[in-house]
């Protein structure tokens, strides 16, 4: 098992799936620089589009996502009309430039919206941008899929679905607001199988409410038995302060920092076991998936939807909150949707937000990529690495990390202390902040 030091899991730390993170952006950065981003689009760049729907037809108690209830057509429909909008606004400011390589539906839930609008969407990108064959991968709520969604992924060529899972144990799926059966995660599997969809994630959670370690194994048994190409295991973020929705759990009975930290350790080893690799510290995937082959082949990378073997350098993001990633700047749009509707439908730039990256910037976040794909930093400039080295004194100490030819490399025993070590790389925090999860 891996060894337990809680004096080094105290702090809330990133996840790092941008560098800067988001709490460093700003209103100092918006429309000017989103335009120059743009315009520095050349035309054969490899480019990726977010799109973000940020509705669900019911609203889960533990998520912390972006998301509002579907209740009402009109709020849909003059959301999807404005992201329709934005779309056309930035495919014309490109001009022909970049080549689209890969597209991600996420919300929310994607298919809280009607087949018919993903479809218009999905035109919509293809008749507006230069699309290069792109991949598309798009987040599924099982509650509400239907065989004419299963139809419809297939009619417009997705090739990776992500369904939410959680658990699959009925006390836990009470205790969470999110009742979903087995079976209906088995059908859901089957449909998508049917139209030749193979490449399933299933996002999986420890930390909740009145798990234990056997709720979790028993919920890992039965994924690997439905064998999904990839499978995320987080650990729940209980932020109430932040995430108003989340004050429904009751947070009496959540596991401990120990109880997590074993529930971390029970899933790495149950799912390596079962012959998914571990990728990074919370996804695995079967040897044959596209993620695995990109860790054997170093291309492995991480943005704001996770691990990846996504590399364009360019993420344009669409539609409410989603956030843009360019080579010198992170652009985030604006938050709330009505805001966002009222900006789109007067053909406005909807950003909100952002920041300018620096050499340094840039520097750092290659770096900490690096150390949580590949488990080494690669070689780091003297005066980083003199900072990051106290930093690191009692993960040395202790085994979890070395610093070797003037890089860190993290120990087999500290994955689970990855993200806490990639934080001594970080120049804007010296401990960790509230508005960061837990390290494990």
């Amino acid at each position: 098992m891996w060894p337990y030091y809680p004096e080094l899991l105290t702090g809330n730390v990133p996840r790092y799936t941008s560098y800067p993170t988001a709490v460093e952006f700003h209103d100092g950065v918006g429309g000017p620089e989103f335009l120059k981003a743009l315009d520095d689009i050349s035309s054969d760049d490899p480019i990726s589009l977010y799109v973000h729907i940020p509705y669900c037809q019911q609203i889960c108690w533990y998520c912390g996502c972006n998301t509002g209830a579907a209740s009402k057509t009109q709020r849909l429909t003059s959301y999807l009309e404005a992201l329709e909008t934005e779309i056309a606004l930035i495919a014309s400011s490109l001009r022909g430039r970049g080549k689209v390589r890969n597209i991600a539906f996420g919300g929310g839930s994607p298919n809280a919206i009607a087949p018919v609008d993903f479809v218009r969407l999905i035109d919509r990108i293809f008749t507006t941008f230069s699309c290069d064959s792109p991949n598309i991968s798009v987040e599924l709520d099982p509650r509400i899929f239907t065989e004419e969604w299963a139809a419809t992924l297939a009619h417009c060529r997705v090739s990776r679905v992500s369904l939410g899972v959680q658990s699959f144990s009925k006390d836990i799926q009470r205790a969470i607001g999110r009742i979903q059966p087995l079976g209906m995660i088995s059908d859901c599997l089957k449909q998508l199988r049917d139209v030749g969809i193979d490449a399933v994630n299933f996002d999986l959670m420890y930390g909740l409410p009145s798990q234990s370690s056997d709720d979790l194994s028993e919920t890992l048994v039965t994924a690997v038995e439905l064998q999904p190409s990839r499978i995320a295991l987080f650990g729940y973020a209980h932020m109430p302060q932040l995430f108003p929705r989340q004050k429904r759990i009751d947070d009496s009975n959540l596991p401990g920092s120990a109880e997590r930290f074993a529930m971390a350790d029970l899933g790495y080893r149950q799912l390596t076991a079962a012959g998914y690799m571990a990728i990074g510290f919370d996804h695995f995937a079967l040897p044959n998936d596209s993620l695995s082959r990109a860790v054997a082949q170093g291309t492995l990378h991480r943005n704001f939807q996770g691990y990846t073997n996504d590399n364009c350098p360019t993420m344009i993001g669409l539609g409410a909150s989603a956030i843009s990633n360019f080579p010198d700047f992170i652009i985030q749009n604006e938050k709330h949707p009505g805001a966002y509707r009222t900006l789109a439908l007067a053909h406005n730039f909807t950003v909100s937000r952002g920041i300018r990256r620096s050499a340094d910037d840039k520097l750092r976040g290659a770096l900490i990529e690096s150390l949580l794909c590949a488990g080494t930093s690669g070689a780091i400039p003297e005066h980083i690495l003199d900072t990051a080295r106290s930093r690191l004194t009692a993960f040395i100490k202790r085994g979890l990390a070395r610093i070797e030819f003037e890089s860190i490399v993290i120990q087999p025993d500290g994955l689970p202390y990855s993200r806490a070590i990639a934080s001594s790389l970080d120049r804007h925090r010296v401990s960790g902040g509230k508005q960061f999860s837990l390290a494990i």
